[in-house]
């Protein structure tokens, strides 16, 4: 039999996992220098046998569930985001900028779980450890932040440690029912090569903690690092390997934080927590839309208010334009919290099927609170706030619009329109513009029998457009 050739040498990026056949100084992926570096020689594989398993397989009927239900952590918006609250035994992954809040968030967490425990029937409510192990900070700097935030309690404890089998040590001395780990790329392991942070270095502590959590039963949280480009840092496989990815988002500038999971094995990923951040820690924001608004004794021109869904969540926003006359060659377009492309387009929509000119006007559109409107349902809006301010007209304070706009100059119904207005009529608006047929159910049937052009819901008048410019006419003369 012929000799099997010698296998090649294979090199990888630590930072990417990038692969090359040939060494280089930096990587083809990444583009990061000095982090290629030859792998061991791969091993062909071998037929393994079967062996004893660690339990039997039973019918899927008599699995008991009840030690995955889940656990309020005290933090109701949180709750809303995991499903519930946290589960035995889960890996939850948070990630989010430096700065943010995370550290924060998870220091509350820690406290509410220390001193109200994990409300099982076993312990009723009695406080459970919590152990916080900071990689990042030393525990004198984490302990200043909990006094800040009143989050001292006897049952959390601290360690500042940034190897792994440090960590496990304090797991086996401390028992914990629940950990925090400040943050995962700053624990490493002299078991494999590589610097903290690294691909391999990540990969080898996030399954040795994963085991302990699953074995143990201990909830783990991990605070993850996230790239220039929003990502989160280190290789994918650890998102696949937690069970819950959460994103902690926000303006530095500003006191909200958004918290969102695009992964959950034990709940939804289409709901938002809001929350208050300020010097004296996090509070929940049961109802945020008040900070999107702005309250006003007279109308203004050049303001609009629209309804946006995060997930299942409606919020209340407020859209403002400002048109005035420009002195440079090229006027100008500025955006802040909307989407650039889709305000150039808006625009021109109102110039081409609409007739409003603006080419030598300068158009500044912004929203109130430093929220961030990605949603085309904000098009409708958008185009009547900047309506209203280039023919110096305000709109009603009790009206809101909703809705795509296309080139054609069209309106197109977004989704959940229902609920939009459920939560406009909450908050005392009395006038709504919307698609025509937005109060349609989804076997075509309307929704109230009411005027086609003039429709009645929870309250609300609600004036259903074909187009641009039948929202203009109509949204600049109701009362």
């Amino acid at each position: 039999m012929a000799k099997a050739k010698a296998a090649k040498a294979a090199y990888r990026c630590s930072e990417c996992g990038w692969r090359t056949s040939k060494w280089i100084g930096r990587c083809g992926e990444c583009h990061a220098w000095s982090t290629v570096i030859e792998e061991a020689a791969v091993t062909p594989a071998r037929v393994v046998s079967a062996g004893p398993v660690s339990t039997p397989a039973r019918p899927i009927g008599q699995v008991d569930v009840r030690s995955a239900q889940t656990r309020p952590t005290g933090l109701d918006e949180l709750d809303r985001v995991l499903g519930g609250g946290i589960v035995p035994g889960a890996v939850l992954l948070l990630a989010g900028e430096p700065g943010i809040g995370k550290s924060t968030l998870l220091l509350e967490v820690a406290a509410l779980a220390s001193e109200k425990g994990d409300g099982s029937a076993k312990g009723d409510g009695a406080a459970k450890r919590v152990l916080y192990v900071t990689g990042e900070e030393s525990t004198e700097q984490v302990r200043l932040r909990a006094d800040r935030v009143g989050a001292i309690t006897d049952e959390l404890y601290l360690a500042a440690e940034t190897e792994l089998s440090a960590v496990l040590g304090h797991v086996d001395a401390v028992e914990p029912t629940l950990m925090v780990v400040d943050s995962i790329q700053t624990i490493g392991t002299s078991e494999v090569d590589g610097a903290p942070g690294g691909v391999t270095q990540v990969r080898e502590v996030a399954a040795n903690l994963i085991r302990v959590a699953k074995e143990r039963g201990i909830t783990v949280v991990l605070v993850g690092h996230v790239t220039k480009e929003g990502a989160i840092a280190g290789p994918r496989l650890l998102e696949h390997l937690v069970d819950v990815v959460l994103y902690f988002e926000g303006d530095r500038h500003s006191r909200l934080r958004m918290i969102r999971a695009v992964k959950n094995r034990y709940g939804p990923t289409d709901e938002l927590g809001c929350f208050d951040l300020s010097e004296v820690g996090i509070v929940g924001l049961p109802d945020p839309s008040g900070l999107f608004l702005t309250r006003r004794d007279e109308p203004v021109p050049g303001t609009c208010v629209t309804v946006t869904l995060e997930g299942r969540r409606p919020l209340v926003a407020e859209v403002q334009a400002l048109v005035a006359k420009s002195h440079l060659p090229a006027p100008r377009r500025a955006s802040s919290g909307l989407d650039t492309s889709r305000v150039a387009m808006v625009l021109a929509v109102l110039a081409q099927r609409c007739k409003i000119s603006m080419h030598e006007q300068d158009v500044y559109v912004s929203t109130v609170g430093g929220v961030r409107l990605s949603e085309t349902s904000v098009d409708l809006a958008l185009a009547l706030a900047v309506a209203g301010s280039t023919v110096e007209q305000s709109l009603s304070s009790t009206l809101i619009a909703l809705g795509e706009v296309g080139l054609a100059g069209e309106a197109r119904v977004v989704p959940g329109v229902q609920r939009r207005l459920a939560e406009a009529a909450r908050l005392g608006f009395k006038h709504a513009v919307v698609p025509r047929g937005s109060l349609e159910l989804a076997d075509g049937s309307p929704l109230k029998k009411a005027d086609p052009q003039l429709s009645s819901y929870e309250g609300m008048k609600v004036m259903e457009v074909d187009s641009l410019q039948q929202a203009l006419q109509v949204a600049f003369t109701a009362p």
